[in-house]
């Protein structure tokens, strides 16, 4: 559906009712062939310009709208078409009435959501899936609905504690290049009129500033090749696994990256369990909800060594990825029969550490970045005005 194009229409009902509305569809003929289908007389049919970018909150707001429909005894296939009607964005009016339409006519609920992957990512596909082979839809919607709050107030939360740092951060590189560019000019047209050695911090200093000035160009350009050549690389199967065992292993953002994982592998394992769903398939269904490589490959040796004989806990414990609590609570319920209630316990336990993890990166950053702020506009400030505390010096020797 990526070629399809957002098409804005008018129409007549069979009573002479006017329509208008929206539907997705490749060309024109196409968009009036799909309203002749459904005994309507096309009047005016325009091609939208330009969508707006599917946003995560509109995703998350529909399943958790679906959920609640479902529990309140309506059809599935009615539920989107009511929330085809309310939705505020034309684009997810047509969508949501396209997948409805598919129901109608006999496709499953999963597969219709197959055909909108840059839409919906492979944890809503399996979590719908699962819903439609346990005959529990409107929990797997209303679990996926939670689960998916739950990481948008944690990416927030992240960004809440990254943003205050980057502002400080942002303003001391304005402020040192100001002071590069325009103030120390100045002071280096007086320090040529001292008969006198300058210090060696102002020296270094000012050779900083001159090469900055004359090699900025090529720092820039520099600068947009590495960061072109990191997006590129970001697509790359190894680059991705290798910066993620890299995270994994740094002493601040390696545990909050382990948890919020964690957290998604354990919340989709225990959903699978208590829809009744094996193990070994509640772990192929969690593998399909990543899109990380390195997390991708363990899961699936994980599900290799289980299918071969080997317990859960053992097959967890020899991944080398999961926290001795999470090992303990596994075997312990593999043991005792209670297997999805551990899961649900690891999946709270993770979530409640990720944020409080995400609190304590707040309080670490901001002291941090203002002391080593204070350390380079101090030192700058150090390095100018240190050879005029030395002109008395300097005129004394004259």
């Amino acid at each position: 559906m990526a070629g399809n194009q957002l098409w804005r229409w008018r129409a007549l009902s069979p009573q002479g009712e006017r329509l208008a509305g929206a539907l997705w569809a490749p060309d024109k003929q196409t968009a009036w062939t799909v309203l002749q289908g459904k005994e309507l007389v096309p009047l005016e049919l325009r091609r939208c310009a330009q969508q707006s970018r599917w946003q995560a909150q509109h995703r998350y707001d529909v399943i958790h709208q679906l959920a609640t429909l479902l529990q309140a005894g309506l059809t599935l296939s009615a539920g989107l078409s009511l929330l085809a009607q309310q939705h505020p964005a034309r684009q997810w009016q047509a969508l949501l009435q396209s997948v409805a339409d598919d129901l109608s006519a006999g496709c499953a609920f999963s597969d219709a959501l197959k055909k909108w992957p840059h839409v919906f990512p492979p944890l809503y596909i399996s979590m719908i899936k699962t819903g439609e082979l346990t005959g529990k839809l409107d929990e797997c919607c209303r679990q996926l609905a939670h689960q998916q709050k739950t990481q948008q107030q944690l990416s927030a939360k992240v960004k809440k504690a990254l943003r205050y740092p980057v502002i400080i951060l942002s303003l001391a590189v304005a402020v040192v290049l100001a002071m590069v560019t325009l103030v120390l000019p100045e002071f280096a047209a007086i320090y040529k009129t001292f008969n006198t050695p300058l210090p060696a911090l102002t020296r270094a200093v000012m050779g900083l500033a001159n090469a900055l000035q004359e090699q900025g160009a090529v720092l820039l350009l520099s600068l947009l090749a590495i960061i072109s050549g990191l997006l590129f690389l970001r697509r790359k199967r190894r680059w991705q696994y290798a910066t993620q065992r890299l995270l994994l292993t740094s002493p601040v953002i390696g545990p909050l990256v382990r948890g919020q994982k964690l957290s998604q592998i354990f919340t989709v394992l225990s959903l699978t369990q208590q829809a009744g769903i094996a193990f070994i398939q509640g772990l192929e269904s969690t593998e399909e909800t990543l899109e990380c490589p390195f997390w991708r490959e363990k899961l699936q040796t994980i599900r290799h060594r289980i299918m071969q004989g080997m317990p859960i806990w053992s097959a967890l414990n020899d991944a080398a990825i999961f926290t001795p609590l999470c090992i303990q609570l596994v075997r312990t319920g593999e043991a005792s029969g209670a297997l999805d209630t551990m899961l649900s316990n690891l999946a709270q336990h993770h979530n409640e550490q990720t944020f409080q993890q995400a609190d304590n990166l707040a309080s670490l950053l901001e002291p941090l970045l203002l002391i080593v702020t204070g350390l380079i506009i101090g030192t700058l400030v150090v390095a100018m005005y240190l050879p005029i505390f030395h002109l008395g010096d300097a005129m004394s020797a004259g």
